[in-house]
């Protein structure tokens, strides 16, 4: 495939160089550049990650998903005693 690319003074420079020094076509340093380039560009692996474990407050039995329901009734029964002092 043809296609036409404009480089940059110094990229250009260095494939020159690259040329003079393995004594093979300006093609042929190019495509190899890019596909060192572009074999890099894959899904890279994740670092791994310690996570350490600590003594929860949550008792056994207590829903984790229903800890707002139960902050709301613990506010809505401390209200009604502030309400049944004031009367």
């Amino acid at each position: 495939m043809r296609t036409t690319v404009t480089l940059d003074p110094d990229t250009a420079a260095l494939l020159r160089k690259e040329v003079a020094r393995r004594h093979v076509s300006f093609k042929q340093v190019i495509n190899d550049a890019i596909r060192r380039g572009l074999a890099g560009l894959g899904p890279r692996k994740r670092q791994s990650v310690e996570v350490l474990a600590f003594r929860s407050a949550y008792q056994p039995g207590v829903d984790r998903r229903r800890l707002q329901q139960m902050a709301d009734e613990i506010e809505a029964d401390r209200d009604a005693d502030r309400a049944m002092r004031r009367s």
